[in-house]
């Protein structure tokens, strides 16, 4: 099955127009709608809609300056607006580079789990068998799995710092509990995405088996779940996209990345860009790089409403494989991980020892899910767990984002 979230809507404040008697033509705004009006079954939806959007938002934002921070994609240009900052380029996140990857990131986990906890309140025990509250739990786990993996630490609500595995706990307490929900309500499609969210996390936790199990009862080539943008205005388009459109940004370049002679060697369908005839450089100099750089820009996201995948069937074959290989089954975990590369007609990898194999699958792990928002997450990890394997050299940069001066300064548990 591949799925697109389709009716993710906005919340808007509403107003309300009072004209009085004569020519009295006073106007009276109440304000954004008050809470309690949202306790009812017929408001539910919107609220989990409104959730995933905020989660969209978020990962919009943590994908694409991740991706240059850990080189799926190198500055080609602008560095405000929709551009790579000067530190950005050097893999440098810093507390006072604003707060918009924590706020946004942040938003959307309290918008799911606030969302849960008043689905609940208003459902009562109906709420067991709600498809509704199934995926609002959905977003809950992609938007802690979101934290977890982006960002350096945990902090819950205005509380004190934490470790960023606990975001994780979080993601598979809401993932479990969408299966149990989403089998109650007879919804296969739902519960088999909190089922592959839970491989996705249970991997992070180090839960090998359970991470096998989970994946292994999903499909490899029919099922994907993936996140939609949307036209409306620019804070809905894929960030990835817009930022190297040539409309007017040229941001960024595959040109130079592991990618760059890797698809011109394989021609790999999962990592395609493009160059142009007459416009054959970013949209600025960049001083990290020397000048002006090519212009190669990426077409896995070809318009501003391209999805971006959240978990997929594909992704289990290497979760499953990841599993084997730490368990000293490289044989096996070669046959897991080139099962894609077979199905697309690529030239499988080899490996004659463990080390060759953990090379193969970072690679493979890094082309699968290029440009999802995952790579910094899975270089922390591999680091902290001393994973051997070659791999892109990340020396000296950063590998997650910190709490920011705007959370630092009001959160008087981390002053």
């Amino acid at each position: 099955m591949t799925m697109n979230i389709r009716a993710i809507a906005r919340t808007a404040p509403v107003a309300a127009l009072a004209l009085a008697a004569g020519c009295d033509l006073k106007v009276t705004n109440p304000g954004p709608i008050q809470a309690a009006f949202l306790d009812t079954p017929a408001a539910l939806t919107a609220i989990v809609n409104g959730a995933g959007r905020d989660l969209a938002e978020g990962l919009n934002w943590t994908a694409y300056t991740g991706a240059a921070v850990t080189k799926e994609v190198l500055p080609s240009g602008s560095t405000a607006a929709f551009g790579i900052s000067v530190r950005q380029q050097l893999g440098v996140l810093s507390p006072d580079d604003g707060g918009d990857w924590w706020n946004q990131a942040q938003r959307a986990r309290w918008t799911a789990e606030n969302g849960v906890a008043r689905i609940k309140e208003v459902l009562g025990s109906a709420a067991n068998n709600s498809a509704t509250l199934a995926q609002g739990l959905i977003w809950v786990g992609f938007s802690n799995r979101h934290l977890g993996e982006n960002f350096c630490d945990c902090v819950i609500d205005g509380g004190a710092k934490q470790a960023h595995t606990v975001y994780f706990e979080r993601a598979e307490a809401a993932f479990t509990e969408a299966i149990t929900v989403a089998t109650a309500a007879n919804n296969a499609t739902l519960r088999d995405v909190a089922t592959a969210g839970r491989a996705s996390v249970r991997l992070l936790r180090g839960n090998l088996s359970g991470a096998s199990a989970d994946a292994a009862l999903i499909p490899s080539n029919t099922f994907v779940y993936r996140m939609p943008y949307f036209v409306n205005t620019v804070d809905q388009y894929n960030r990835i996209y817009w930022a190297s459109a040539n409309q007017p940004y040229r941001a960024h370049t595959v040109w130079g990345t592991f990618y760059d002679n890797y698809r011109r060697t394989t021609r790999d369908p999962r990592v395609p860009f493009d160059s142009s005839l007459t416009v054959r450089f970013g949209d600025a100099a960049v001083t990290s790089l020397g000048g002006q750089v090519r212009w190669f820009f990426q077409t896995k996201y070809p318009v501003r409403e391209s999805s971006i995948n959240l978990v997929s069937g594909w992704e289990m074959r290497l979760i499953e494989a990841e599993a084997l290989l730490v368990g000293g089954d490289v044989n096996g975990a070669m046959t897991k991980l080139n099962a894609r590369r077979i199905a697309l007609s690529l030239t499988p990898w080899t490996a004659a020892n463990a080390t060759e194999a953990w090379t193969a699958l970072k690679r493979e792990r890094g082309i699968e899910l290029w440009l999802e928002g995952r790579r910094m997450g899975d270089f922390r990890r591999w680091a902290a767990l001393n994973r051997p394997g070659a791999q892109e050299d990340m020396a000296g940069r950063n590998l997650c984002f910190p709490i920011p001066l705007s959370e630092l300064e009001t959160n008087p548990n981390l002053r």
